[in-house]
């Protein structure tokens, strides 16, 4: 290889590497301006993008940056005894690029929040009425978990399992922030028995160490009634 095509070369092989490094750099979409209002019109076209393009900046309003949706409780009348209230991108326009969201869950006495996970964010959440039971498990396996009272927060961190439980016997509230637009919520529990196509019952059995007719019991539980 002639010198003079060295310089070449490496540029072009930095310039790989960097290519595919930034994959697992990136998060939410950087900010090029003041805002990028959601333009939820465009999903009518065949245009996808990671996010949602942006509203002409003369069609924006303060009516986009607004939202009343966790000023009320959810119903938390089902089997687990929650539920949560989204404010992500997909009901707040005005949030798109900006990297932020949060979300309001109600409990029902003794209700749960069952193990799921965030696979785009880090979780904060601030407990406003009651009392939470809370944990997450590390990909070493190691649990962490305390209670956390009215008026404290607790950190899960981004990706890894976790839950909360009302441990009293009157209502609980919490408000949980996130560092993604869209932190997206993948339930345990809906992911191995509710999965279109679903897993297989043997991997479920194995895996669980079980037999497959009590996979498949488990699974009738999460079928639409």
């Amino acid at each position: 290889m002639a010198p003079k095509q060295l310089p070449a070369v490496l540029l072009a092989a930095c310039a790989t590497l960097l290519a595919l490094a930034a994959p697992l750099l990136a998060g939410d979409p950087d900010m090029l301006q003041d805002f990028c209002v959601a333009d939820y019109k465009s999903l009518d076209g065949p245009l996808r993008l990671n996010g949602f393009p942006c509203k002409r900046p003369e069609n924006v309003t303060a009516d986009d940056f607004f939202s009343s949706a966790l000023a009320l409780p959810g119903n938390t009348g089902n089997p687990v005894g929650s539920a949560v209230t989204a404010a992500n991108v997909d009901k707040l326009p005005g949030l798109n690029t900006l990297g932020v969201s949060m979300s309001r869950v109600d409990y029902a006495p003794w209700g749960v929040n069952p193990p799921h996970t965030h696979p785009r964010a880090t979780e904060i959440v601030y407990v406003l009425e009651g009392s939470l039971d809370v944990g997450f498990i590390t990909t070493a396996g190691k649990h962490f978990a305390r209670t956390v009272c009215k008026g404290e927060l607790f950190v899960f961190p981004r990706g890894l399992v976790h839950y909360q439980k009302n441990n009293g016997g009157a209502p609980a509230a919490a408000i949980s922030a996130f560092n993604s637009q869209h932190p997206g919520t993948q339930s345990l529990a809906l992911a191995l028995f509710a999965a279109s196509p679903p897993v297989p019952t043997d991997v479920l059995a194995r895996a669980f160490q079980i037999d497959g007719g009590l996979v498949d019991a488990i699974r009738s539980k999460f079928q639409p009634k």
